[in-house]
């Protein structure tokens, strides 16, 4: 145990001290950090979204402008659109949050399926996209390496992740500076080189236009454009990742956010609406096994020495392979939080907002990396695929967050002065992304696209199917609960009774408990009446579990752990007032097993004749499934105590 212990302090890293005041501040994000981990998603896609618009082009390249301009305003418009929701939801949850409280819960559970969706294929892709700017720069007959080096990528990503958010962003600082350098070079030396060729490009334009009407017509020519517009929809994925995490940003948050929002509009315009220039600047056309971006910067760069020539070329490509893979941690950060939040409303298994020693959600960042492994394996990392199931579901979530947002902005209009803008801020938004979203789902459905759409209905059912057993559940337990207004009526009219004086010699009966409920009182009682007279005194252990619905600040904390020592004082005092001793001793962590022995360790070494209970919910139809959404904590905890030598009873309480 202690080897596996050091070998995941060097791999994972220590924990955290939960009693840190200042460890929610070392843990959070500036903005220039935020840019870096939750805007390379967005930076990123123009390693692949401007390429897929303007392939799509054809011949009529000089169209390439204005998809340019259509991108430019569609990024401006959703980001000002997700800083009005930051600013409306400064706790974070993004889409899923937003659809859920402005829509309806069944909104939100579509748009956070969605979102899972396309956070699992912004890992796949990302990876993917960067091992093919890698070996783009390789010889060919290194090629078939690129599946493994993209499933290792994914494997090395989820490892990080485990560490948590600062550390895995901190990594690529250098490297997404690089980037941002070189493309920023690149595209002002294409600019400035061809400046006077600007008046050339316009009568391009024209020429296009007059030759495609001839050709297919307005209409076939507006066609044209918007399926190339639609094709590199994929530049605008990850804007959403920062309102989804607005929760690991540095104080004041929502100033945070809204100033990591502008950094990713103005470098997001920047570099997609310089590409497609660029590229019709040089007249870049596709080659096999090449990117357009190596090929655009192998021209740029043609007449310099070749030294320096080729070191550019590495230097751009070689960071944007590294910007690629930072963008896979979009989907690590957002995706796992996205799973917290419907776990803590019930829609997913609960284990998915439990947090590691790490304060990650080890669980969501485990179930992202199996899954975009799968895709990676399952697609031979074949870029051309990943984008046909891409960009749908984002903008599933795009369109149902801007429609709850009109909806809130209507509905608190007379209390608002302001309404009228921010109305037409999300207007503009919705119909931009669901004119896209319409687009994508009738270019894409054919080509694949109905895959991702069945997927993430499928996903929906799931979290339906799981929520339907929670609430079944739930109505199970409404009878336990009536214990607890059976007790306090009966509190009422006892005689109350001196407590005994404690006698650390006497027999001691050790209760695992989770708020004064009708479990907790169904144990305790049950003690009480197969032991009659045989312990004199009564300890309650109480662990309050820091998950990701309770991990939001220090306040937070502090909030939980007088609420679990609230409930546990009320056990003491119903057996002192039944003449017992008794008392509680309280615990914070985010493993209930490990802090939950350590309280054990301490009372046996108190009370040597301790003998500790646990209650244990049994259900009738059980299965392996069902097991799955429930903890089954007592049973471990029983296993850690019979390695001390020290003896456990649990009871089962069938519901």
């Amino acid at each position: 145990m202690n080897v596996f212990r050091a070998v995941k302090e060097v791999v994972i890293g220590r924990a955290h001290n939960i009693s840190d005041k200042k460890i929610f501040h070392s843990m959070s994000l500036v903005a220039l950090l935020a840019w870096v981990g939750l805007g390379a998603d967005g930076l990123s896609s123009s390693c692949y979204g401007p390429e897929e618009a303007f392939k799509a082009l054809g011949s009529h390249t000089h169209l390439s402008l204005f998809v340019a301009l259509a991108s430019i305003v569609t990024i401006v418009v959703i980001c000002a659109s997700y800083s009005q929701i930051i600013e409306l939801f400064p706790t974070g949850g993004g889409g899923y949050l937003v659809a859920s409280k402005l829509l309806s819960p069944t909104a939100g559970v579509v748009s956070g399926a969605a979102l899972l969706g396309d956070y699992v294929l912004t890992i796949a892709l990302s990876v993917a996209s960067g091992a093919d700017a890698i070996f783009s720069m390789l010889p060919e007959h290194y090629s078939g390496y690129k599946v493994s080096f993209s499933a290792g990528a994914v494997i090395f990503l989820t490892v990080l992740n485990l560490r948590g958010v600062k550390e895995s962003v901190i990594l690529w600082v250098p490297v997404f500076f690089v980037f941002v350098a070189t493309y920023t070079f690149g595209i002002v030396w294409a600019f400035s080189a061809h400046f006077g060729d600007l008046p050339q490009i316009a009568h391009g334009v024209a020429t296009d236009i007059h030759a495609g009407a001839a050709e297919v017509g307005l209409i076939g020519m507006l066609a044209v454009m918007l399926r190339a517009y639609g094709l590199g929809a994929g530049t605008y994925t990850g804007i959403e990742a920062v309102s989804n995490a607005v929760n690991t940003l540095r104080e004041p948050r929502v100033q945070t956010g809204k100033r990591t929002m502008i950094y990713m509009a103005v470098s997001l315009s920047f570099v997609v609406g310089g590409l497609l220039l660029a590229y019709l600047l040089y007249n870049v056309e596709p080659v096999d096994k090449k990117t357009l971006n190596c090929i655009l910067f192998e021209k740029i760069s043609a007449g310099w020495p070749p030294v320096v020539s080729k070191s550019f070329v590495i230097a751009a490509m070689g960071s944007s392979a590294a910007l690629l893979v930072i963008a896979a941690q979009t989907g690590f950060v957002g995706g796992p939080r996205v799973l917290a939040n419907m776990a803590v409303d019930r829609w997913m298994p609960t284990r998915f907002a439990t947090l590691s020693d790490r304060l990650v959600t080890q669980n969501g960042v485990l179930m992202m990396g199996l899954a975009a492994l799968i895709i990676v394996l399952s697609t031979s990392a074949a870029v051309n695929v990943m984008v046909v199931l891409y960009s749908i579901n984002v903008f599933i979530t795009f369109s149902l967050s801007q429609l709850g947002m009109v909806r809130h902005w209507w509905q608190v209009r007379a209390a608002n002065p302001d309404w009228r803008k921010k109305i037409s801020i999300n207007g503009v938004g919705l119909l931009l992304t669901s004119g896209i979203l319409a687009l994508l789902c009738v270019v894409k459905f054919d080509e694949g696209g109905w895959v991702t759409l069945v997927v993430t209905g499928a996903l929906v059912s799931l979290s339906f199917w799981v929520k339907r057993h929670y609430r079944h559940t739930q109505k199970k337990l409404h009878r336990l609960n009536e214990l607890v207004a059976a007790a306090l009526a009966d509190d009422a009219i006892v005689q109350e009774k001196t407590p005994s004086p404690c006698d650390l010699n006497a027999r001691t009966a050790v209760f695992l408990v989770n708020g004064f409920n009708g479990l907790g009182l169904h144990t305790l009682l049950a003690v009480v009446r197969m032991f009659p007279k045989v312990y004199q005194n009564f300890v309650f252990l109480q662990v309050g579990v820091l998950d990701a619905g309770n991990f939001k600040g220090a306040d937070e904390v502090d909030n939980l752990r007088e609420h679990s020592q609230k409930e546990a004082r009320r056990f003491v005092a119903y057996m002192s007032k039944r003449g017992f001793y008794a008392e509680a001793h309280v615990a914070l962590g985010t493993d209930i097993v490990e802090e939950a022995a350590k309280l054990c360790d301490v009372i046996a070494e108190k009370f040597p004749q301790a003998q500790f209970f646990a209650g244990q919910l049994v259900f009738k139809d059980e299965s392996l499934v069902t097991r799955w959404l429930h903890n089954h904590t007592v049973f471990e905890l029983q296993r850690r105590l019979y390695h001390s030598g020290r003896a456990m009873l649990i009871l089962p309480i069938q519901v």
